[in-house]
Protein backbone atom coordinates (compact mmCIF):
# COMPACT_ATOMS: atom_id res chain seq x y z
CA UNK A 1 0.00 0.00 0.00
CA UNK A 2 1.27 3.65 -0.66
CA UNK A 3 2.09 5.66 1.99
CA UNK A 4 0.61 4.17 5.01
CA UNK A 5 0.31 6.02 8.07
CA UNK A 6 0.61 2.85 9.96
CA UNK A 7 2.14 -0.40 10.63
CA UNK A 8 0.81 -3.55 12.38
CA UNK A 9 2.87 -5.72 14.04
CA UNK A 10 1.73 -8.91 15.12
CA UNK A 11 3.28 -10.86 17.89
CA UNK A 12 2.56 -14.28 19.77
CA UNK A 13 0.58 -13.99 23.30
CA UNK A 14 0.37 -17.29 24.64
CA UNK A 15 -0.42 -20.09 21.78
CA UNK A 16 -0.18 -20.23 18.25
CA UNK A 17 -3.53 -22.41 17.66
CA UNK A 18 -5.85 -18.77 17.02
CA UNK A 19 -3.30 -17.39 14.31
CA UNK A 20 -5.57 -18.18 11.40
CA UNK A 21 -8.81 -16.55 13.01
CA UNK A 22 -6.97 -13.68 14.46
CA UNK A 23 -5.15 -13.04 10.93
CA UNK A 24 -8.49 -13.78 8.56
CA UNK A 25 -10.13 -10.84 11.27
CA UNK A 26 -7.53 -8.48 10.98
CA UNK A 27 -7.54 -9.07 6.70
CA UNK A 28 -11.23 -9.06 6.45
CA UNK A 29 -12.12 -6.15 9.02
CA UNK A 30 -8.97 -3.78 8.03
CA UNK A 31 -9.56 -1.31 4.94
CA UNK A 32 -7.36 1.26 5.96
CA UNK A 33 -4.29 1.77 4.52
CA UNK A 34 -1.85 0.07 6.41
CA UNK A 35 1.27 -2.22 6.61
CA UNK A 36 1.93 -5.61 8.30
CA UNK A 37 5.03 -7.25 9.84
CA UNK A 38 3.91 -10.51 11.20
CA UNK A 39 6.61 -11.67 14.08
CA UNK A 40 6.53 -15.79 14.76
CA UNK A 41 8.46 -17.20 17.85
CA UNK A 42 8.76 -20.94 17.03
CA UNK A 43 5.39 -21.63 15.70
CA UNK A 44 5.31 -25.65 15.25
CA UNK A 45 5.31 -26.49 12.04
CA UNK A 46 2.16 -26.26 10.48
CA UNK A 47 1.56 -23.04 11.49
CA UNK A 48 5.15 -21.86 10.54
CA UNK A 49 4.03 -22.92 6.78
CA UNK A 50 0.88 -21.45 7.01
CA UNK A 51 2.34 -18.13 7.97
CA UNK A 52 4.90 -18.33 5.21
CA UNK A 53 2.13 -19.28 2.61
CA UNK A 54 0.45 -15.72 3.94
CA UNK A 55 3.47 -13.63 3.70
CA UNK A 56 3.85 -14.92 0.17
CA UNK A 57 0.10 -14.35 -0.59
CA UNK A 58 -1.03 -10.86 1.42
CA UNK A 59 2.86 -9.06 1.00
CA UNK A 60 3.22 -9.04 4.59
CA UNK A 61 7.09 -9.24 6.52
CA UNK A 62 7.46 -12.38 8.20
CA UNK A 63 9.94 -12.70 10.69
CA UNK A 64 10.86 -15.74 12.31
CA UNK A 65 12.84 -16.58 15.56
CA UNK A 66 13.06 -20.63 16.36
CA UNK A 67 12.95 -20.27 20.07
CA UNK A 68 10.73 -18.54 22.26
CA UNK A 69 9.74 -15.33 22.30
CA UNK A 70 8.40 -12.87 25.11
CA UNK A 71 6.02 -10.54 23.99
CA UNK A 72 8.68 -7.68 24.51
CA UNK A 73 11.27 -9.15 22.32
CA UNK A 74 8.36 -9.62 19.74
CA UNK A 75 7.14 -6.46 19.60
CA UNK A 76 10.90 -4.67 19.65
CA UNK A 77 11.91 -7.06 16.42
CA UNK A 78 8.76 -5.87 14.86
CA UNK A 79 8.66 -1.88 15.86
CA UNK A 80 13.03 -2.31 14.16
CA UNK A 81 11.22 -2.82 10.95
CA UNK A 82 8.81 -0.05 11.14
CA UNK A 83 9.10 3.41 9.23
CA UNK A 84 5.22 4.65 9.41
CA UNK A 85 4.55 6.91 11.75
CA UNK A 86 2.42 4.32 13.89
CA UNK A 87 2.64 1.40 15.12
CA UNK A 88 -0.04 -1.12 15.95
CA UNK A 89 0.86 -3.78 18.39
CA UNK A 90 -1.85 -6.29 18.41
CA UNK A 91 -1.98 -9.96 19.61
CA UNK A 92 -2.29 -13.08 17.60
CA UNK A 93 -5.38 -14.46 19.51
CA UNK A 94 -7.18 -10.59 18.47
CA UNK A 95 -10.57 -10.28 16.40
CA UNK A 96 -11.17 -7.38 15.41
CA UNK A 97 -14.00 -5.32 13.83
CA UNK A 98 -14.98 -3.41 10.31
CA UNK A 99 -13.29 0.14 11.13
CA UNK A 100 -10.76 -0.36 14.30
CA UNK A 101 -7.91 0.78 12.80
CA UNK A 102 -9.37 3.86 11.12
CA UNK A 103 -10.65 4.82 14.77
CA UNK A 104 -7.64 4.56 16.40
CA UNK A 105 -5.38 5.91 13.53
CA UNK A 106 -8.42 9.66 13.96
CA UNK A 107 -7.84 9.52 17.54
CA UNK A 108 -4.13 10.10 17.15
CA UNK A 109 -4.13 12.82 15.11
CA UNK A 110 -7.12 14.82 16.75
CA UNK A 111 -5.77 14.40 20.46
CA UNK A 112 -1.97 13.89 19.55
CA UNK A 113 -1.61 11.04 21.87
CA UNK A 114 0.67 8.85 22.10
CA UNK A 115 -1.01 5.49 22.66
CA UNK A 116 -4.48 4.68 21.70
CA UNK A 117 -6.49 1.78 22.74
CA UNK A 118 -9.56 0.60 21.70
CA UNK A 119 -12.41 -1.21 23.41
CA UNK A 120 -10.95 -4.51 24.46
CA UNK A 121 -13.33 -7.20 24.52
CA UNK A 122 -13.13 -11.05 25.85
CA UNK A 123 -14.45 -13.78 24.29
CA UNK A 124 -15.34 -14.47 20.49
CA UNK A 125 -18.55 -13.15 20.47
CA UNK A 126 -17.43 -9.40 21.64
CA UNK A 127 -20.19 -9.38 24.91
CA UNK A 128 -17.31 -9.11 28.12
CA UNK A 129 -15.60 -5.85 28.81
CA UNK A 130 -12.13 -7.05 29.32
CA UNK A 131 -10.09 -3.66 29.21
CA UNK A 132 -11.42 0.12 28.84
CA UNK A 133 -8.02 2.17 30.36
CA UNK A 134 -7.92 2.86 33.96
CA UNK A 135 -5.65 4.49 36.81
CA UNK A 136 -2.05 4.00 38.50
CA UNK A 137 -1.42 5.78 41.68
CA UNK A 138 1.52 5.53 43.44
CA UNK A 139 1.18 5.72 47.77
CA UNK A 140 3.64 6.40 49.74
CA UNK A 141 3.69 6.00 53.85
CA UNK A 142 7.32 6.16 55.28
CA UNK A 143 9.62 4.14 54.01
CA UNK A 144 6.79 2.22 51.87
CA UNK A 145 5.68 2.78 48.15
CA UNK A 146 2.88 1.08 46.51
CA UNK A 147 1.49 1.35 42.92
CA UNK A 148 -2.79 0.65 43.20
CA UNK A 149 -4.14 0.51 39.65
CA UNK A 150 -7.67 0.51 38.73
CA UNK A 151 -9.32 -1.21 35.67
CA UNK A 152 -12.83 -0.91 35.57
CA UNK A 153 -15.62 -2.68 34.13
CA UNK A 154 -12.93 -6.23 34.03
CA UNK A 155 -15.34 -9.06 32.62
CA UNK A 156 -18.91 -7.17 33.36
CA UNK A 157 -21.41 -8.09 30.48
CA UNK A 158 -20.85 -5.43 27.41
CA UNK A 159 -24.63 -4.37 27.55
CA UNK A 160 -24.69 -3.16 30.89
CA UNK A 161 -22.12 -0.88 30.92
CA UNK A 162 -21.75 0.25 27.18
CA UNK A 163 -23.11 3.35 28.12
CA UNK A 164 -20.20 4.52 30.72
CA UNK A 165 -17.72 3.84 28.36
CA UNK A 166 -16.62 7.27 26.17
CA UNK A 167 -13.77 8.21 24.63
CA UNK A 168 -11.12 10.02 26.69
CA UNK A 169 -7.68 10.05 28.30
CA UNK A 170 -6.50 7.10 30.51
CA UNK A 171 -3.44 6.36 32.54
CA UNK A 172 -3.16 2.89 30.84
CA UNK A 173 -4.14 0.27 28.56
CA UNK A 174 -3.44 -3.33 27.44
CA UNK A 175 -0.94 -4.23 24.49
CA UNK A 176 -3.66 -6.91 23.38
CA UNK A 177 -3.89 -3.92 20.65
CA UNK A 178 -2.29 -0.41 21.25
CA UNK A 179 -1.71 2.14 18.64
CA UNK A 180 1.61 3.97 19.57
CA UNK A 181 3.35 7.18 17.62
CA UNK A 182 6.77 5.96 16.72
CA UNK A 183 7.93 9.17 18.04
CA UNK A 184 7.55 7.48 22.11
CA UNK A 185 10.16 5.34 20.99
CA UNK A 186 12.13 8.06 19.97
CA UNK A 187 12.39 9.71 22.98
CA UNK A 188 11.89 6.72 25.28
CA UNK A 189 13.51 3.93 23.81
CA UNK A 190 12.06 0.54 23.09
CA UNK A 191 10.18 -1.75 25.39
CA UNK A 192 11.79 -3.04 28.29
CA UNK A 193 13.19 -6.74 27.45
CA UNK A 194 13.56 -7.20 31.08
CA UNK A 195 9.85 -7.37 31.32
CA UNK A 196 9.73 -11.38 30.33
CA UNK A 197 5.79 -11.67 31.06
CA UNK A 198 3.88 -9.40 33.08
CA UNK A 199 3.87 -6.03 33.78
CA UNK A 200 4.66 -4.42 30.55
CA UNK A 201 2.09 -2.56 29.97
CA UNK A 202 1.95 -0.77 33.14
CA UNK A 203 5.70 0.26 32.42
CA UNK A 204 5.26 1.28 29.15
CA UNK A 205 2.14 3.65 29.57
CA UNK A 206 3.43 4.50 33.13
CA UNK A 207 6.56 6.16 31.43
CA UNK A 208 4.44 7.47 28.76
CA UNK A 209 2.79 9.73 31.37
CA UNK A 210 5.76 10.37 32.99
CA UNK A 211 7.45 12.01 29.85
CA UNK A 212 4.13 14.38 30.13
CA UNK A 213 2.64 12.75 26.76
CA UNK A 214 -1.33 11.54 26.90
CA UNK A 215 -2.93 7.92 26.67
CA UNK A 216 -6.58 8.26 24.77
CA UNK A 217 -9.33 5.46 24.73
CA UNK A 218 -11.54 5.28 21.69
CA UNK A 219 -14.22 2.98 21.97
CA UNK A 220 -15.54 3.21 18.84
CA UNK A 221 -12.73 0.43 17.56
CA UNK A 222 -13.44 -2.63 19.07
CA UNK A 223 -11.53 -5.67 19.18
CA UNK A 224 -12.01 -8.73 21.72
CA UNK A 225 -9.03 -11.22 22.74
CA UNK A 226 -9.58 -14.27 22.76
CA UNK A 227 -8.44 -16.57 25.80
CA UNK A 228 -8.10 -20.32 25.70
CA UNK A 229 -9.93 -22.83 27.26
CA UNK A 230 -8.82 -26.19 28.01
CA UNK A 231 -10.52 -27.56 24.37
CA UNK A 232 -8.78 -24.78 22.57
CA UNK A 233 -5.04 -25.39 23.99
CA UNK A 234 -3.32 -27.67 21.42
CA UNK A 235 -0.44 -30.40 22.67
CA UNK A 236 1.34 -28.35 20.21
CA UNK A 237 0.35 -25.24 22.61
CA UNK A 238 1.59 -26.22 25.61
CA UNK A 239 5.15 -26.01 25.84
CA UNK A 240 5.03 -22.05 24.49
CA UNK A 241 2.28 -22.07 26.95
CA UNK A 242 3.87 -23.09 29.83
CA UNK A 243 7.44 -21.26 29.14
CA UNK A 244 5.13 -18.08 28.56
CA UNK A 245 3.34 -18.34 32.16
CA UNK A 246 6.32 -20.09 33.95
CA UNK A 247 7.05 -18.89 37.43
CA UNK A 248 11.07 -18.12 35.93
CA UNK A 249 9.68 -15.26 33.67
CA UNK A 250 6.94 -14.24 36.07
CA UNK A 251 9.68 -13.77 38.75
CA UNK A 252 12.08 -12.14 36.67
CA UNK A 253 9.61 -9.69 35.49
CA UNK A 254 8.23 -9.13 39.10
CA UNK A 255 11.88 -8.12 40.05
CA UNK A 256 12.01 -5.91 37.23
CA UNK A 257 9.33 -4.25 37.79
CA UNK A 258 9.78 -3.72 41.77
CA UNK A 259 13.37 -2.62 40.54
CA UNK A 260 12.41 -0.18 38.12
CA UNK A 261 9.49 1.90 39.53
CA UNK A 262 10.95 1.76 43.03
CA UNK A 263 8.19 0.01 45.11
CA UNK A 264 8.90 -1.70 48.31
CA UNK A 265 8.79 -5.33 48.19
CA UNK A 266 4.89 -5.85 50.23
CA UNK A 267 3.77 -3.59 47.10
CA UNK A 268 0.16 -5.31 46.33
CA UNK A 269 0.68 -5.39 42.51
CA UNK A 270 3.87 -6.85 43.03
CA UNK A 271 1.55 -10.27 44.54
CA UNK A 272 -0.99 -9.99 41.96
CA UNK A 273 1.28 -10.09 38.99
CA UNK A 274 2.46 -13.55 40.39
CA UNK A 275 -1.31 -14.66 41.21
CA UNK A 276 -1.94 -13.79 37.93
CA UNK A 277 0.37 -16.24 36.45
CA UNK A 278 -1.03 -19.01 38.76
CA UNK A 279 -4.45 -18.51 37.91
CA UNK A 280 -3.67 -18.24 34.10
CA UNK A 281 -1.75 -21.17 34.13
CA UNK A 282 -5.40 -22.82 34.96
CA UNK A 283 -7.00 -22.30 32.03
CA UNK A 284 -5.03 -25.05 30.26
CA UNK A 285 -7.00 -27.87 33.03
CA UNK A 286 -9.91 -28.93 32.91
CA UNK A 287 -11.91 -28.27 36.13
CA UNK A 288 -12.97 -31.06 37.85
CA UNK A 289 -16.83 -30.69 37.13
CA UNK A 290 -15.76 -31.03 33.60
CA UNK A 291 -13.93 -33.92 34.05
CA UNK A 292 -17.03 -35.66 31.51
CA UNK A 293 -16.12 -33.59 29.00
CA UNK A 294 -12.88 -34.54 28.16
CA UNK A 295 -11.85 -38.40 27.35
CA UNK A 296 -8.95 -39.29 29.42
CA UNK A 297 -8.89 -36.70 32.11
CA UNK A 298 -6.50 -38.03 34.59
CA UNK A 299 -3.75 -38.52 31.37
CA UNK A 300 -4.65 -35.26 30.25
CA UNK A 301 -3.35 -33.85 33.68
CA UNK A 302 -0.62 -35.89 34.33
CA UNK A 303 0.68 -34.40 30.99
CA UNK A 304 0.43 -31.06 31.56
CA UNK A 305 1.97 -31.17 34.89
CA UNK A 306 5.37 -33.20 33.41
CA UNK A 307 5.13 -30.49 30.63
CA UNK A 308 4.32 -27.20 33.01
CA UNK A 309 7.53 -28.34 35.13
CA UNK A 310 9.64 -29.48 31.43
CA UNK A 311 9.25 -26.13 30.51
CA UNK A 312 9.67 -23.96 33.36
CA UNK A 313 13.03 -25.73 34.38
CA UNK A 314 13.69 -24.76 30.25
CA UNK A 315 12.26 -21.14 31.00
CA UNK A 316 14.24 -20.59 34.03
CA UNK A 317 18.15 -20.97 32.10
CA UNK A 318 16.62 -18.42 29.57
CA UNK A 319 18.14 -15.22 30.83
CA UNK A 320 17.78 -12.13 28.51
CA UNK A 321 20.56 -10.00 27.88
CA UNK A 322 20.28 -6.53 27.24
CA UNK A 323 17.88 -5.25 24.95
CA UNK A 324 18.94 -5.69 21.32
CA UNK A 325 17.97 -2.43 20.60
CA UNK A 326 18.28 0.70 22.84
CA UNK A 327 15.98 1.16 25.53
CA UNK A 328 14.85 3.25 28.54
CA UNK A 329 16.40 1.06 31.48
CA UNK A 330 17.00 3.00 33.58
CA UNK A 331 15.50 3.34 37.13
CA UNK A 332 12.84 5.39 37.09
CA UNK A 333 13.04 8.23 39.36
CA UNK A 334 10.54 9.42 42.36
CA UNK A 335 10.32 13.00 40.47
CA UNK A 336 9.41 11.39 37.22
CA UNK A 337 7.06 9.03 38.80
CA UNK A 338 4.75 11.78 40.67
CA UNK A 339 2.19 12.12 38.09
CA UNK A 340 0.15 10.27 39.68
Amino acid sequence: MSNPKVTIVVVPRERFSYTENSLNSIYENTHFPHNLVYVDGNSPTHIKRYLERQSQEKGFELIRRNQFLTPNQARNLGLAQVKTKYVVFIDNDVLVKPGWLEKLVATAESTKAWIVGPLCLEGKNFNKVHMVGGTSVFKEKGQKRWLVERRPFMRLPLEKVKAKIHRGSTEILEFHCMLVRCEAFEKLGFLDEKLMSMAEESDFSMSVVASGNSIYLEPESVITYVPPSPADLKLSDLPFFFVRWSDSWCQQSVDRFHEKWNLTEDALILKHLQHFVENHRCLAYPKPKEMTAYPGYLLRRSILSIVKEVMNRRASRIVLPENTYSTNSQSVTDKQATYA
